[in-house]
């Protein structure tokens, strides 16, 4: 940690962090964001996924107003690793001016923990604080964002600039809440800035909370509860992927299981517009169940289904089946919800899509497959006629 010459500290703040359900206060004095309340992280039963997913801060941002020319900020960052494997680059900060991406950097030091995929065990190693530099920023008046990785629970300890910061206010766009898997939580894209809730956000106009989380998209009632608590003008929830690729359920199961789960929302959001999305074209799992295992060769991860598809018949959940189940439910309760609506998770990334861009691991799509799904939900959701069409 740098006490830079001519920098002022200012004071983390709740007002000054923004796509967080929960901040908690730390021994350092720092702020970690989490994307899942206190009370549903109470509930995780020792769940190591989704308590990694929800502490790594996908869609949080540092949102302030300043004349500022130089932005530092100290983090430590928790990054996990699996050994056999080559580590992932480092998690990017993106920066926006007024709205604009205007640089993007990472941060050094944090802790690494490192995952044995053949036995679960795990070896954490401490390092030391890191600072996250931004330079040569417009003097003028401006709101300034950065983005937190969403690679990497990242403690917030100290923000230091060359001007006053303040608030910003409240930007009075709709707040849209979405819900998914690792895909949603941006994995393999560039950024949290550049996963495709993020780019579909930038396209309607709206303030993002992204609970997208890697591995834990599984109908959990603390989720639900989450979403039905949550302040929102519009709320997405894409199901399904998860649910095949950790073999949870069973059809009997997944019905009920989606069923309660939005009438949990709905307590809460009774009239809200709510966009039930099914899973995006993944061949390894379209006729084939779950579970999915990691395979590594060459230091390279590609996921394959271990299921049989003779067994869909007895009730185990393939992608197929997951999109005809989901379809059937909205089409049933939408007679008497009017604002319940349904988008085939193929118009974001079909067989087209995977023929041109095919998923690197067998199973999350890349940068550019991010773009093209942020683009196609925001031109189907927030465009003319869609579920979130209107002004922003």
């Amino acid at each position: 940690m740098d006490d830079s010459p001519g920098l002022i500290t200012t004071p983390l703040t709740d007002d000054l962090v923004r796509g967080a359900l929960d901040l908690e206060r730390t021994a350092r004095g720092g702020l970690l964001p989490h994307r899942l309340p206190a009370r549903a992280r109470a509930q995780f039963g020792g769940d190591e996924q989704v308590a990694q997913a929800e502490s790594q801060p996908s869609g949080v941002r540092l949102v302030f107003r300043s004349r500022a020319t130089a932005v530092e900020v100290d983090v430590v960052r928790t990054v996990v690793g699996y050994r056999g494997v080559p580590p992932r680059p480092d998690g990017a900060y993106d920066l926006h001016v007024d709205g604009e991406p205007a640089g993007r950097a990472t941060a050094s030091g944090g802790d690494l923990v490192t995952v044995d995929l053949d036995d679960g065990s795990q070896e954490t190693v401490h390092g030391p604080v890191g600072t996250v530099r931004f330079g040569g920023l417009p003097g003028r008046e401006k709101t300034v964002e950065i983005w937190l990785p969403y690679t990497e629970t990242t403690e917030l300890i100290a923000l230091r600039t060359d001007a006053p910061v303040a608030a910003a206010e409240p930007s009075g766009r709709r707040v849209w809440l979405h819900h998914g898997s690792s895909i949603s939580q941006g994995s393999a894209a560039e950024s949290s800035a550049t996963a495709w809730p993020a780019l579909a956000a930038a396209v309607g106009g709206v303030e993002l909370v992204n609970l997208g989380l890697g591995g834990s998209a599984l109908l959990d009632p603390f989720t639900a509860r989450a979403l039905r608590d949550t302040p929102a003008d519009l709320i997405s929830v894409k199901i399904g992927i998860n649910l095949v690729n950790r073999d949870l359920m069973r059809l009997r199961a997944f019905g009920p299981a989606v069923h309660g789960f939005l009438d949990t929302i709905r307590e809460g959001h009774p009239a809200t517009p709510l966009l039930v999305v099914s899973p995006i074209l993944c061949p390894a799992q379209e006729d084939t169940p779950g579970p999915a295992a990691p395979d590594i060769a060459d230091g390279q991860v590609e996921f394959t289904a271990l299921g049989d598809p003779s067994e869909a018949a007895l009730g185990k959940l393939t992608l197929r089946v997951v999109r005809e189940e989901l379809a059937r439910i909205v089409e049933e309760r939408a007679a008497e919800d009017p604002e319940l609506y349904y988008l085939d998770g193929l118009a974001l990334y079909g067989e087209a899509d995977a023929a041109e861009l095919p998923l690197p691991d067998r199973l999350h799509p890349d940068g550019a497959a991010h773009r093209r799904m942020g683009e196609r939900f925001g031109a189907l959701a927030f465009g003319p006629g869609g579920p979130f069409g209107g002004r922003p």
